[in-house]
């Protein structure tokens, strides 16, 4: 059961809330027909009724792929680099004997039916980052929230489309200065924290004022363990509900 927070607390409802079930880490994803963010995992995850949790990559051509790495060669076999890559030429490649998802086909397949977290991974390219996120984004009906290790995007949202939900991922390791300058610059709607941070005392003080999420549940001990200091999960493997 979740801790109870004081009536001091000023949080709103979370829009994002995705129930008991939580989010599914890089969706549903399970051995070589199941990989990580690849249709058949995001897919898996909307048939659970859990939310989506994924990863976001620019290609060379301003394109969104769902793709957690900076190149292909875990997943793929090849050292091609995303971000230097344009789209076209990244059809060659497969995850789960399927092509790389974009962006737009996530959405398309989604479709509102379950609350989606968009990890963007910046590489230092937040400048063109922006507009081709809210180009992908334009017309989707559903409901997501867009977040990254990075402050400068959440800063860029703000700035530019306040009305996205916007959230800051913090690791347990990042020392308590850049931690409060971080969260100062996103000045973000929600927080993804590291499991491992869970019993801290600037976990408890952020939750007093919007949604904390813990990342990532890999177990059924860890989702015992977190499940009291956060308002959900981010879980893959035996960490499912």
């Amino acid at each position: 059961m979740r801790s109870s927070r004081s009536a001091a607390d000023t949080r709103r409802p979370d829009p994002l809330d995705p129930g008991p079930v939580g989010f599914a880490h890089r969706g549903l994803h399970d051995g070589a027909m199941f990989v990580e963010n690849s249709f058949r995992a995001l897919a898996a995850a909307l048939e659970l009724g859990a939310g989506i949790e994924c990863d976001l990559r620019l290609t060379a051509d301003n394109q969104l792929i769902v793709f957690h790495d900076a190149d292909a060669l875990r997943l793929c076999g090849s050292p091609t680099v995303i971000g230097q890559t344009k789209l076209p030429d990244l059809a060659r490649f497969t995850v789960g004997h399927q092509s790389i998802p974009t962006l737009r086909q996530l959405l398309a397949l989604v479709d509102g039916q379950v609350p989606l977290l968009l990890e963007v991974k910046i590489d230092d390219r937040y400048w063109r980052f922006g507009p081709a996120l809210l180009d992908a984004l334009r017309g989707y009906q559903g409901t997501f929230g867009v977040m990254s290790f990075d402050p400068r995007l959440a800063r860029w949202l703000k700035t530019n489309a306040p009305l996205i939900r916007r959230g800051l991922v913090v690791r347990d390791s990042l020392p308590p200065l850049r931690r409060w300058a971080a969260v100062k610059l996103a000045d973000p709607h929600f927080l993804a924290v590291d499991r491992r941070a869970r019993e801290r005392a600037w976990v408890a003080r952020a939750r007093r004022h919007l949604p904390v999420y813990s990342w990532t549940i890999r177990t059924a001990a860890e989702r015992a363990a977190a499940d009291p200091f956060a308002d959900a999960l981010i879980w893959e493997a035996d960490g499912r509900p």
